[in-house]
């Protein structure tokens, strides 16, 4: 169980234990808001939609957990806090956490104009997943 002191005024609640939880228990899912409040209802049935939505930007502005945009799509929410970027496979729909090589600085690929400093970096990728591709959607 994670250290949570380390984030200020932050408290952990009941719920947001619970909506965290939700998260990290597959967290390579990348669940909507609707989902994670279909799986935290499981464990706490008085829970509603409004809390959910609440817990996970708390969350997400404490750092607990990352928002992750695609398109107009609806957010979605990601426990990895490591450095990595997203894959989307446009086929089953399904969002995987890409890393980069250990050696790698991924800002080198990218033509930035002299001087820039990087803060943060927010990158998706979009295309078939290995088992869509082998199935030979085209």
């Amino acid at each position: 169980m994670p250290d949570f002191s380390g984030f200020g005024e932050f408290r952990m609640t009941k719920q947001r234990r619970v909506v965290y939880d939700v998260l990290v228990d597959e967290p390579r899912d990348h669940p909507t808001a609707s989902e994670v409040f279909l799986r935290a209802k499981n464990r706490m049935p008085g829970i509603s939609l409004a809390t959910v939505y609440n817990c996970l930007e708390t969350l997400t502005h404490a750092g607990l957990v990352k928002q992750v945009n695609l398109d107009r799509d609806a957010s979605r929410y990601c426990p990895n806090l490591k450095p990595h970027a997203h894959f989307f496979c446009s086929e089953c729909e399904q969002v995987f956490d890409i890393t980069p090589r250990p050696s790698a600085d991924p800002c080198a690929v990218w033509e930035l104009p002299e001087g820039t400093r990087i803060d943060h970096l927010d990158v998706t990728l979009k295309g078939k997943c290995p088992a869509c591709a082998r199935a030979g959607h085209p």
